[in-house]
């Protein structure tokens, strides 16, 4: 998901996202654990994901501003 894409959603979405992309992680790394990850990259991808809906949700905070609604 691109940071563009992130900051066209509502900050509900963004957090609903967020969750997603934990609960994601949560589930890849216990594959992983277990022997059934197919695409490793996609750990990687995930956590890149999640630190791109902080940054963007960050950007907001800081600049008091409020994403569409």
């Amino acid at each position: 998901m691109k940071a563009s894409e992130i900051r066209e959603l509502s900050t509900e979405e963004m957090e609903r996202k967020g969750n997603d992309f934990k609960e994601e992680l949560f589930n890849l790394r216990f594959q992983h654990e277990i022997g059934q990850l197919e695409n490793p990259n996609k750990v990687k991808q995930t956590k890149r994901d999640i630190a791109r809906i902080k940054t963007v949700m960050n950007e907001f905070a800081k600049n008091t501003n409020t994403p569409k609604e």
